[in-house]
């Protein structure tokens, strides 16, 4: 079938491969650097508990039939070496059949992980990353050409990823309507980057440009994917731009790098890349296969596409246990006051109005006034980011925080590991409390005066002062 390959596309799906397969790399890596602290077996939220009290037909995976901290890391790890293997292209130099499952194993394999990640696999980009992976598998690579279903695909997942974050935006916070959400949201993101503050001292005038360009790169650009190029190759480099604008200004793990990567599979490369090299026919199998995994995603679609139209839309949805096709969306309300967790020990047994309590540090996350937000993204520091939901309503931390607690108290190596600063390395405290506490940018007068980045006041407790004994019945 002629029409079933796009030879000029060899150089976009080489580069989405690549691009994808970093982004693996890193997912893996997260996975790997942070699982015992978080679903270890004696992690904060154990994956052993959760497979006692689920089905694995809402959830399958490899860790259906085991479960160890040690299978978890082979897991990771091996997620590590198939994503390296990936990004040296050994995919192009095997048969067709070996190449796809080199991108299915992956896939396979990060598939199980986020359906025993629990709150802390919860984020859209993880279903994003699933979606996408799929996908992958059905490109192709070597000596066959792209074929032209798989990439209309990856535009139609382009489109929800774009357009379901712009339909979320119109039906949430008026502040999207009155083009005003950028004079907050620089300060009140989950997790403020390097350049935050600088966006955050803006000008209004420019902010309402921002969120101008952003409504038409959302709700208008996306359809010109389906156009012919270079309007389509055009539509994706402004999205690109746009992403990349979002990179600047924030750590929204690799959910800005991945719109990316889809985008690039948009453009048509030929005008760099000449002449596409020597490309055999596709067996009729794989045309079949294709075929097939067509059909089954469009059927899937139906209802996330429903979701799109409908008035009560959700984000970050999964509709199928696979996360084969999943409905996106962020920031549909817009934080007009950015709250903190912070977390403070003690070593004196017993408390009064003089005790000195010493403030943990998170890697991520707000915490010293003084400390200019790092650059993480596309990283993800899940426990940074359950901590700012936690902020917003202690409902987001009640499955964790107490056990987080109690493992501050213990000194757990693990989860120690996730923080920047212990104040308690040699012996645990004996007491641990958090309150809430109110963050601001400052002005650049305070800046050059004080040379803190944020000011805070106290607002509340968020949990009372607890020993090893009593982290169990703490409440927040």
């Amino acid at each position: 079938m002629e029409w079933f390959t796009a030879d000029g596309y060899w150089l976009s799906r080489l580069i989405f491969q690549r691009a994808l397969a970093v982004l693996y790399l890193i997912a893996f890596l997260a996975a790997a650097l942070q699982f015992r602290a978080l679903i270890g077996e004696r992690g904060m939220l154990p994956v052993p508990a959760l497979l006692r009290h689920t089905h694995w037909r809402a959830a399958p995976g490899l860790f259906r039939l085991h479960y160890s901290d040690r299978s978890f890391a082979v897991v990771a790890w091996t997620g590590c070496a198939l994503a390296l293997a990936l990004i040296a292209g050994v995919d192009a130099h095997v048969p067709l059949w070996a190449a796809m499952l080199l991108w299915a194993l992956p896939w396979v394999l990060y598939l199980s992980i986020v359906q025993v990640g629990q709150v802390w696999y919860g984020f859209g980009w993880e279903s994003l990353l699933l979606e996408t992976g799929f996908l992958a598998v059905f490109l192709g690579s070597g000596d066959t050409a792209p074929p032209v279903l798989v990439l209309w695909l990856l535009r139609w997942l382009l489109f929800r990823v774009e357009f379901g974050a712009g339909l979320i935006k119109m039906r949430g916070d008026s502040c999207w309507w009155r083009l005003t959400c950028l004079d907050f949201h620089h300060e009140t993101q989950p997790m403020p980057g390097p350049l935050s503050w600088f966006f955050h001292r803006l000008p209004k005038p420019v902010h309402r440009v921002e969120v101008a360009a952003n409504h038409v790169t959302q709700l208008l650009v996306p359809f010109l994917l389906f156009t012919p190029q270079p309007v389509a190759g055009t539509a994706a480099g402004l999205m690109i731009v746009t992403q990349l604008w979002l990179v600047l200004s924030g750590n929204f793990a690799w959910l800005n790098w991945l719109t990316i990567t889809l985008a690039l599979a948009a453009v048509d490369w030929s005008f760099i890349a000449g002449e596409p090299p020597a490309q055999s026919a596709p067996p009729l199998w794989y045309e079949v296969v294709v075929i097939a995994v067509t059909a089954l995603i469009l059927a899937l679609s139906y209802r996330p596409a429903r979701n799109l139209v409908s008035r009560r839309q959700v984000m970050n949805r999964s509709f199928d246990p696979l996360h084969l096709v999943n409905a996106y969306g962020a920031f549909g309300s817009i934080s007009r006051v950015r709250l903190e967790v912070v977390v403070e020990g003690t070593a004196e047994p017993v408390i009064h109005e003089g005790t000195r309590w010493q403030e943990y540090g998170f890697r991520g996350k707000p915490g010293d006034p003084r400390r200019l937000p790092r650059q993480f993204a596309p990283y993800h520091l899940r426990l940074d980011w359950m901590m700012w939901f936690a902020a917003l309503s202690p409902a987001y931390a009640r499955s964790w925080f107490g056990p987080f607690v109690e493992r501050l108290l213990e000194n757990d190596r693990d989860t120690l590991r996730l923080l920047r600063h212990n104040p308690f390395p040699d012996t645990p405290p004996v007491h641990v409390r958090a309150r809430v506490y109110r963050y601001r940018f400052t002005t650049w007068r305070e800046l050059r005066e004080t040379g803190s980045w944020w000011h805070r006041d106290h607002v509340r407790e968020f949990m009372r002062p607890v020993s090893l004994a009593g982290t169990k019945g703490a409440q927040h």
